[in-house]
Protein backbone atom coordinates (compact mmCIF):
# COMPACT_ATOMS: atom_id res chain seq x y z
CA UNK A 1 0.00 0.00 0.00
CA UNK A 2 1.55 3.18 -1.12
CA UNK A 3 2.06 5.86 1.58
CA UNK A 4 4.05 9.24 1.91
CA UNK A 5 6.86 10.38 4.61
CA UNK A 6 8.46 13.83 5.44
CA UNK A 7 11.79 14.70 3.66
CA UNK A 8 13.47 17.23 5.74
CA UNK A 9 15.53 19.77 3.58
CA UNK A 10 19.64 19.91 5.08
CA UNK A 11 21.82 23.32 5.00
CA UNK A 12 25.14 23.13 6.02
CA UNK A 13 24.79 20.13 7.09
CA UNK A 14 22.11 20.22 9.46
CA UNK A 15 18.57 19.39 9.19
CA UNK A 16 16.06 22.04 9.06
CA UNK A 17 12.22 22.79 9.85
CA UNK A 18 11.89 22.71 6.06
CA UNK A 19 10.58 19.38 4.51
CA UNK A 20 8.85 17.90 1.51
CA UNK A 21 6.63 14.71 0.67
CA UNK A 22 8.16 11.22 -0.46
CA UNK A 23 5.91 8.66 -2.49
CA UNK A 24 6.66 5.64 -1.50
CA UNK A 25 5.37 2.40 -3.32
CA UNK A 26 5.71 -1.20 -3.73
CA UNK A 27 7.35 -2.22 -7.10
CA UNK A 28 7.13 -5.32 -9.21
CA UNK A 29 9.46 -7.13 -7.35
CA UNK A 30 8.55 -6.18 -3.97
CA UNK A 31 10.75 -3.42 -3.00
CA UNK A 32 10.11 -0.31 -1.91
CA UNK A 33 10.44 2.32 -4.48
CA UNK A 34 10.41 5.71 -4.09
CA UNK A 35 9.31 9.32 -5.45
CA UNK A 36 10.77 12.82 -3.71
CA UNK A 37 9.56 16.49 -4.71
CA UNK A 38 5.85 16.83 -3.69
CA UNK A 39 4.86 19.81 -2.02
CA UNK A 40 1.86 18.02 -0.42
CA UNK A 41 1.59 14.67 1.66
CA UNK A 42 -1.87 13.73 -0.68
CA UNK A 43 -0.01 14.36 -3.49
CA UNK A 44 2.81 11.64 -2.57
CA UNK A 45 0.41 9.30 -1.80
CA UNK A 46 -1.54 9.56 -4.80
CA UNK A 47 1.34 9.07 -7.04
CA UNK A 48 2.45 6.19 -5.39
CA UNK A 49 -1.06 5.04 -5.54
CA UNK A 50 -0.92 5.68 -9.37
CA UNK A 51 2.42 3.58 -9.51
CA UNK A 52 0.51 0.78 -7.92
CA UNK A 53 -2.19 0.76 -10.19
CA UNK A 54 -0.08 0.70 -13.02
CA UNK A 55 1.84 -2.08 -12.14
CA UNK A 56 -1.35 -3.73 -11.27
CA UNK A 57 -2.65 -3.46 -14.89
CA UNK A 58 0.54 -4.95 -16.11
CA UNK A 59 1.55 -0.90 -17.46
CA UNK A 60 4.03 0.41 -15.33
CA UNK A 61 6.99 2.59 -16.49
CA UNK A 62 9.68 2.70 -14.26
CA UNK A 63 10.32 6.07 -12.83
CA UNK A 64 14.03 5.52 -13.30
CA UNK A 65 14.18 4.24 -16.37
CA UNK A 66 11.88 7.05 -18.09
CA UNK A 67 14.62 9.65 -17.15
CA UNK A 68 17.27 7.89 -18.61
CA UNK A 69 18.87 10.61 -20.94
CA UNK A 70 18.06 10.74 -25.14
CA UNK A 71 21.82 10.17 -25.31
CA UNK A 72 22.49 7.08 -23.16
CA UNK A 73 19.18 5.18 -24.57
CA UNK A 74 20.13 6.15 -28.28
CA UNK A 75 23.97 4.36 -27.64
CA UNK A 76 22.27 1.21 -26.57
CA UNK A 77 19.58 1.56 -29.25
CA UNK A 78 22.00 1.62 -32.00
CA UNK A 79 24.14 -1.12 -30.44
CA UNK A 80 21.11 -3.58 -30.53
CA UNK A 81 20.55 -2.87 -34.60
CA UNK A 82 22.13 -4.73 -37.29
CA UNK A 83 21.28 -3.04 -40.58
CA UNK A 84 23.11 -2.73 -43.19
CA UNK A 85 26.82 -0.65 -42.95
CA UNK A 86 26.15 1.76 -44.83
CA UNK A 87 22.65 2.56 -42.82
CA UNK A 88 24.96 2.30 -39.80
CA UNK A 89 27.05 5.45 -41.44
CA UNK A 90 24.03 7.30 -41.92
CA UNK A 91 22.25 7.22 -38.86
CA UNK A 92 25.77 8.44 -36.74
CA UNK A 93 26.07 11.20 -39.13
CA UNK A 94 22.52 12.55 -38.57
CA UNK A 95 23.12 11.57 -34.84
CA UNK A 96 26.02 13.54 -34.18
CA UNK A 97 25.35 16.42 -36.90
CA UNK A 98 21.88 17.05 -36.12
CA UNK A 99 20.47 15.00 -32.95
CA UNK A 100 22.60 14.83 -30.34
CA UNK A 101 23.98 18.35 -30.24
CA UNK A 102 20.05 19.02 -29.12
CA UNK A 103 18.68 16.32 -27.68
CA UNK A 104 21.23 14.14 -26.18
CA UNK A 105 20.78 15.52 -22.26
CA UNK A 106 17.09 14.99 -22.56
CA UNK A 107 15.47 12.87 -20.22
CA UNK A 108 13.23 10.33 -22.44
CA UNK A 109 9.87 11.37 -20.67
CA UNK A 110 10.49 15.13 -21.21
CA UNK A 111 10.80 14.99 -25.39
CA UNK A 112 7.77 16.06 -26.60
CA UNK A 113 6.34 16.52 -30.24
CA UNK A 114 5.51 20.25 -29.92
CA UNK A 115 9.46 20.96 -29.00
CA UNK A 116 10.81 18.80 -31.88
CA UNK A 117 8.63 19.95 -34.24
CA UNK A 118 9.70 23.48 -33.09
CA UNK A 119 13.51 22.36 -33.33
CA UNK A 120 12.66 21.12 -36.86
CA UNK A 121 11.79 24.50 -38.00
CA UNK A 122 15.16 25.80 -37.01
CA UNK A 123 17.53 23.43 -39.10
CA UNK A 124 19.44 24.77 -41.74
CA UNK A 125 19.83 21.49 -43.54
CA UNK A 126 18.00 20.20 -46.75
CA UNK A 127 14.59 19.25 -46.17
CA UNK A 128 14.99 15.49 -46.59
CA UNK A 129 17.74 15.64 -43.79
CA UNK A 130 15.31 16.70 -41.33
CA UNK A 131 12.98 13.96 -42.81
CA UNK A 132 15.82 12.06 -41.88
CA UNK A 133 16.47 13.06 -38.71
CA UNK A 134 12.73 12.79 -37.09
CA UNK A 135 12.02 9.44 -38.71
CA UNK A 136 15.49 8.21 -36.71
CA UNK A 137 14.56 10.16 -33.66
CA UNK A 138 10.41 8.74 -33.55
CA UNK A 139 12.96 4.96 -34.68
CA UNK A 140 14.81 5.26 -31.71
CA UNK A 141 11.48 6.44 -29.12
CA UNK A 142 9.34 3.77 -30.29
CA UNK A 143 12.66 1.62 -29.58
CA UNK A 144 12.19 3.04 -25.81
CA UNK A 145 8.60 2.60 -25.78
CA UNK A 146 9.68 -1.61 -26.51
CA UNK A 147 12.26 -1.25 -23.94
CA UNK A 148 9.38 -0.45 -21.19
CA UNK A 149 11.41 3.10 -20.59
CA UNK A 150 8.61 5.50 -21.63
CA UNK A 151 4.57 4.63 -22.60
CA UNK A 152 4.11 6.14 -25.98
CA UNK A 153 6.16 7.62 -28.53
CA UNK A 154 5.50 11.05 -28.89
CA UNK A 155 6.97 11.37 -32.39
CA UNK A 156 4.82 8.56 -33.81
CA UNK A 157 2.73 9.42 -37.28
CA UNK A 158 3.43 13.14 -36.83
CA UNK A 159 4.01 15.51 -39.15
CA UNK A 160 6.00 18.41 -39.37
CA UNK A 161 4.21 21.94 -39.47
CA UNK A 162 5.09 25.09 -40.84
CA UNK A 163 8.14 25.71 -43.01
CA UNK A 164 11.87 25.20 -41.76
CA UNK A 165 14.76 27.55 -42.21
CA UNK A 166 16.15 24.28 -44.43
CA UNK A 167 15.92 27.09 -47.35
CA UNK A 168 19.06 28.76 -46.00
CA UNK A 169 21.19 25.67 -46.97
CA UNK A 170 20.89 26.76 -50.83
CA UNK A 171 18.85 26.30 -54.20
CA UNK A 172 17.23 22.97 -54.63
CA UNK A 173 19.49 21.53 -57.21
CA UNK A 174 19.07 22.72 -61.02
CA UNK A 175 18.05 19.75 -63.38
CA UNK A 176 21.59 20.04 -64.92
CA UNK A 177 22.80 19.51 -61.64
CA UNK A 178 19.96 16.02 -61.25
CA UNK A 179 22.72 14.25 -64.01
CA UNK A 180 22.36 11.64 -66.45
CA UNK A 181 24.70 11.10 -68.90
CA UNK A 182 24.62 10.37 -72.40
CA UNK A 183 26.30 7.13 -73.53
CA UNK A 184 29.46 9.44 -75.55
CA UNK A 185 30.25 10.88 -71.96
CA UNK A 186 29.95 7.53 -70.66
CA UNK A 187 32.24 6.01 -73.00
CA UNK A 188 34.80 8.87 -73.43
CA UNK A 189 35.29 8.77 -69.12
CA UNK A 190 35.83 5.33 -69.40
CA UNK A 191 38.88 5.10 -72.25
CA UNK A 192 39.93 8.14 -70.28
CA UNK A 193 39.93 5.66 -66.70
CA UNK A 194 41.56 3.17 -68.66
CA UNK A 195 40.56 -0.91 -69.44
CA UNK A 196 40.29 -1.94 -66.05
CA UNK A 197 38.68 0.92 -63.77
CA UNK A 198 37.28 2.09 -67.00
CA UNK A 199 35.19 -1.00 -67.75
CA UNK A 200 33.45 -0.35 -64.11
CA UNK A 201 32.46 3.01 -65.68
CA UNK A 202 30.48 1.09 -68.27
CA UNK A 203 29.25 -1.80 -66.49
CA UNK A 204 27.73 0.60 -64.14
CA UNK A 205 26.71 2.97 -66.83
CA UNK A 206 25.05 -0.14 -69.24
CA UNK A 207 23.82 -2.24 -66.11
CA UNK A 208 22.90 0.16 -63.33
CA UNK A 209 24.93 -1.76 -60.53
CA UNK A 210 25.37 0.10 -57.64
CA UNK A 211 28.73 0.92 -56.14
CA UNK A 212 28.47 -1.85 -53.53
CA UNK A 213 27.13 -4.27 -56.38
CA UNK A 214 30.20 -3.50 -58.63
CA UNK A 215 32.97 -3.59 -56.65
CA UNK A 216 31.86 -6.46 -54.52
CA UNK A 217 31.02 -8.56 -57.97
CA UNK A 218 33.00 -11.79 -58.37
CA UNK A 219 33.96 -13.58 -61.38
CA UNK A 220 32.57 -16.55 -60.22
CA UNK A 221 28.67 -14.16 -60.57
CA UNK A 222 30.06 -12.68 -63.92
CA UNK A 223 28.84 -13.84 -67.44
CA UNK A 224 26.56 -16.57 -65.87
CA UNK A 225 23.64 -17.76 -68.34
CA UNK A 226 19.80 -17.06 -68.46
CA UNK A 227 17.98 -19.49 -69.95
CA UNK A 228 14.32 -19.21 -70.84
CA UNK A 229 12.02 -21.15 -72.93
CA UNK A 230 11.10 -18.76 -76.16
CA UNK A 231 9.67 -19.04 -79.33
CA UNK A 232 9.55 -23.17 -79.37
CA UNK A 233 13.07 -22.93 -78.22
CA UNK A 234 15.26 -20.86 -75.61
CA UNK A 235 15.96 -17.97 -75.44
CA UNK A 236 19.76 -16.91 -73.58
CA UNK A 237 21.99 -14.19 -72.36
CA UNK A 238 24.97 -13.27 -70.12
CA UNK A 239 23.97 -12.00 -66.85
CA UNK A 240 25.71 -10.44 -63.67
CA UNK A 241 24.49 -11.85 -60.30
CA UNK A 242 23.80 -10.36 -57.06
CA UNK A 243 23.66 -12.47 -54.56
CA UNK A 244 20.90 -13.00 -51.04
CA UNK A 245 24.03 -12.99 -49.10
CA UNK A 246 27.11 -11.13 -50.09
CA UNK A 247 25.67 -9.10 -53.00
CA UNK A 248 27.73 -5.90 -52.24
CA UNK A 249 30.68 -4.60 -50.11
CA UNK A 250 29.79 -2.11 -47.42
CA UNK A 251 31.91 0.61 -45.84
CA UNK A 252 31.50 2.29 -42.18
CA UNK A 253 32.81 2.77 -39.38
CA UNK A 254 33.41 1.30 -36.38
CA UNK A 255 33.04 2.55 -32.92
CA UNK A 256 34.92 1.23 -29.86
CA UNK A 257 33.66 1.86 -26.58
CA UNK A 258 36.82 4.77 -24.93
CA UNK A 259 38.12 5.43 -28.49
CA UNK A 260 37.64 8.66 -30.13
CA UNK A 261 38.87 7.65 -33.29
CA UNK A 262 36.13 5.73 -35.39
CA UNK A 263 38.04 2.89 -37.22
CA UNK A 264 36.79 2.36 -40.99
CA UNK A 265 36.40 -1.35 -42.16
CA UNK A 266 34.60 -3.14 -45.67
CA UNK A 267 32.39 -6.48 -45.89
CA UNK A 268 30.43 -8.14 -48.06
CA UNK A 269 26.57 -7.84 -47.04
CA UNK A 270 23.48 -8.75 -47.83
CA UNK A 271 22.11 -6.31 -50.67
CA UNK A 272 19.54 -3.86 -49.34
CA UNK A 273 16.33 -5.64 -50.20
CA UNK A 274 15.28 -8.92 -51.39
CA UNK A 275 14.40 -7.12 -54.81
CA UNK A 276 17.97 -6.22 -55.07
CA UNK A 277 18.73 -10.01 -55.52
CA UNK A 278 18.60 -10.63 -59.18
CA UNK A 279 20.68 -11.28 -62.28
CA UNK A 280 21.27 -8.45 -64.71
CA UNK A 281 21.39 -9.04 -68.68
CA UNK A 282 24.34 -7.90 -70.33
CA UNK A 283 24.39 -6.54 -73.78
CA UNK A 284 26.69 -8.26 -75.97
CA UNK A 285 29.45 -5.79 -76.37
CA UNK A 286 29.50 -5.68 -72.63
CA UNK A 287 29.73 -9.02 -72.32
CA UNK A 288 33.01 -9.46 -74.99
CA UNK A 289 34.74 -6.50 -72.80
CA UNK A 290 34.49 -8.33 -69.87
CA UNK A 291 35.04 -11.83 -71.66
CA UNK A 292 38.67 -10.69 -72.36
CA UNK A 293 39.10 -8.32 -68.61
CA UNK A 294 38.59 -11.85 -67.05
CA UNK A 295 40.97 -14.16 -68.89
CA UNK A 296 43.83 -11.18 -68.24
CA UNK A 297 42.73 -10.50 -64.65
CA UNK A 298 44.20 -12.32 -62.12
CA UNK A 299 41.78 -11.39 -59.21
CA UNK A 300 38.96 -13.18 -57.89
CA UNK A 301 36.86 -9.57 -57.67
CA UNK A 302 36.10 -8.73 -61.33
CA UNK A 303 37.03 -4.81 -60.40
CA UNK A 304 39.28 -4.46 -57.31
CA UNK A 305 42.27 -2.71 -57.36
CA UNK A 306 45.35 -3.55 -58.87
CA UNK A 307 46.66 -5.50 -55.66
CA UNK A 308 43.04 -7.34 -55.46
CA UNK A 309 41.36 -5.50 -52.71
CA UNK A 310 38.36 -3.43 -52.93
CA UNK A 311 38.39 0.07 -53.51
CA UNK A 312 37.43 2.54 -50.83
CA UNK A 313 34.94 5.86 -51.77
CA UNK A 314 37.44 8.00 -51.07
CA UNK A 315 40.48 6.19 -53.24
CA UNK A 316 37.89 5.66 -56.50
CA UNK A 317 36.98 9.44 -56.04
CA UNK A 318 41.13 10.34 -56.90
CA UNK A 319 40.34 8.65 -59.95
CA UNK A 320 37.42 9.69 -61.02
CA UNK A 321 37.10 13.39 -60.19
CA UNK A 322 40.23 14.42 -62.71
CA UNK A 323 39.09 12.47 -65.09
CA UNK A 324 35.35 13.81 -65.10
CA UNK A 325 36.24 17.24 -63.82
CA UNK A 326 39.10 17.63 -65.90
CA UNK A 327 43.25 19.20 -64.86
CA UNK A 328 46.28 20.92 -65.45
CA UNK A 329 49.23 19.58 -66.96
CA UNK A 330 51.71 18.37 -63.97
CA UNK A 331 55.38 17.58 -64.43
CA UNK A 332 57.73 14.61 -63.50
CA UNK A 333 57.97 15.31 -59.83
CA UNK A 334 60.54 12.45 -58.32
CA UNK A 335 58.77 9.22 -58.66
CA UNK A 336 55.73 10.92 -60.31
CA UNK A 337 55.47 11.30 -63.82
CA UNK A 338 54.30 14.14 -65.79
CA UNK A 339 50.52 13.96 -66.40
CA UNK A 340 49.25 15.80 -69.57
CA UNK A 341 46.10 18.02 -69.18
CA UNK A 342 42.89 16.63 -69.19
CA UNK A 343 39.68 18.77 -70.21
CA UNK A 344 36.41 18.02 -68.43
CA UNK A 345 34.26 15.51 -69.59
CA UNK A 346 31.18 15.88 -67.30
CA UNK A 347 32.05 17.79 -63.96
CA UNK A 348 30.67 16.34 -60.71
CA UNK A 349 29.54 13.06 -62.57
CA UNK A 350 29.69 10.41 -59.72
CA UNK A 351 29.44 6.75 -59.82
CA UNK A 352 25.46 7.10 -58.40
CA UNK A 353 24.97 9.43 -61.72
CA UNK A 354 25.56 6.53 -63.96
CA UNK A 355 22.98 4.13 -61.94
CA UNK A 356 20.60 7.13 -62.63
CA UNK A 357 22.01 7.12 -66.30
CA UNK A 358 20.99 3.59 -67.10
CA UNK A 359 17.47 3.90 -65.79
CA UNK A 360 17.24 7.23 -67.72
CA UNK A 361 18.26 5.07 -70.75
CA UNK A 362 15.82 2.14 -69.90
CA UNK A 363 13.02 4.82 -70.08
CA UNK A 364 13.89 6.45 -73.18
CA UNK A 365 14.25 3.04 -75.12
CA UNK A 366 11.03 2.48 -73.50
CA UNK A 367 11.31 -0.80 -71.66
CA UNK A 368 8.96 -2.54 -70.32
CA UNK A 369 8.30 -0.76 -66.56
CA UNK A 370 8.67 -4.47 -65.02
CA UNK A 371 11.87 -5.51 -66.54
CA UNK A 372 13.60 -2.02 -65.79
CA UNK A 373 12.49 -2.00 -62.34
CA UNK A 374 13.68 -5.69 -61.83
CA UNK A 375 16.62 -4.54 -63.51
CA UNK A 376 17.54 -2.15 -61.28
CA UNK A 377 16.66 -3.93 -57.92
CA UNK A 378 13.73 -2.12 -57.49
CA UNK A 379 10.03 -3.62 -56.62
CA UNK A 380 7.88 -2.53 -59.68
CA UNK A 381 4.70 -0.85 -57.31
CA UNK A 382 1.08 -1.55 -56.63
CA UNK A 383 -0.88 -4.65 -57.94
CA UNK A 384 0.84 -4.69 -61.42
CA UNK A 385 4.08 -5.57 -59.70
CA UNK A 386 2.36 -8.92 -58.60
CA UNK A 387 0.32 -9.89 -61.86
CA UNK A 388 3.07 -8.55 -64.43
CA UNK A 389 6.59 -10.97 -64.88
CA UNK A 390 9.20 -9.95 -67.10
CA UNK A 391 9.12 -12.03 -70.20
CA UNK A 392 12.60 -13.16 -72.91
CA UNK A 393 10.68 -10.88 -75.39
CA UNK A 394 10.97 -8.22 -72.87
CA UNK A 395 14.51 -8.85 -72.47
CA UNK A 396 15.52 -9.27 -75.62
CA UNK A 397 13.94 -5.77 -76.46
CA UNK A 398 16.14 -3.94 -73.77
CA UNK A 399 19.56 -5.82 -74.91
CA UNK A 400 19.25 -4.23 -78.30
CA UNK A 401 18.41 -1.16 -77.37
CA UNK A 402 21.49 -1.08 -75.18
CA UNK A 403 23.67 -2.25 -78.12
CA UNK A 404 22.25 0.21 -80.68
CA UNK A 405 22.80 2.98 -77.80
CA UNK A 406 26.63 1.53 -77.54
CA UNK A 407 26.47 1.16 -81.44
CA UNK A 408 25.60 4.61 -82.32
CA UNK A 409 27.89 6.54 -79.62
CA UNK A 410 30.68 4.73 -80.98
CA UNK A 411 29.90 6.27 -84.73
CA UNK A 412 29.47 9.31 -82.85
CA UNK A 413 33.04 9.15 -81.61
CA UNK A 414 34.56 7.87 -84.69
CA UNK A 415 35.95 4.85 -82.32
CA UNK A 416 36.31 1.63 -83.69
CA UNK A 417 37.78 0.37 -79.96
CA UNK A 418 36.51 1.51 -76.63
CA UNK A 419 40.11 1.52 -75.28
CA UNK A 420 42.61 3.87 -77.60
CA UNK A 421 45.75 1.22 -77.23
Amino acid sequence: MAYAEKVYKVRNGKQTKQYTWRARYKRPDGTWGSEPGFPTKTLAKEWGEGQEASIREGRWIDPALSRVTFGAFTKKWMAAQTPRGRTVINRWELLERHILPRWEHAPLHAITWFDVDAWSRTMTCAQSVVGHALTLMSQIMTGAVDARHIQVNPLYGRRKTGKSNSAAAGPRKSSEEEKWAPPETVLRLARRMGPVNGLLVLTTGWTGLRWGEGIGLHRRNTLLTRRQAYDGGFFECPILRVEADEGEVAEYSVREEGVKRKKRIQRLEPPKNATSVRDIDVPPFLAALLQKHLVEWPHDYVFSTPSGTWWWRNNWGILIRPAADGRGATKRHGRWPAKEAWEPIMPGLTMRDLRHTHDTWQAEDNVAPVLAHEQAGHKFPGIKGVYQHPTPEMRQYRLEALQRRFERAMRNLGWSDVWDV
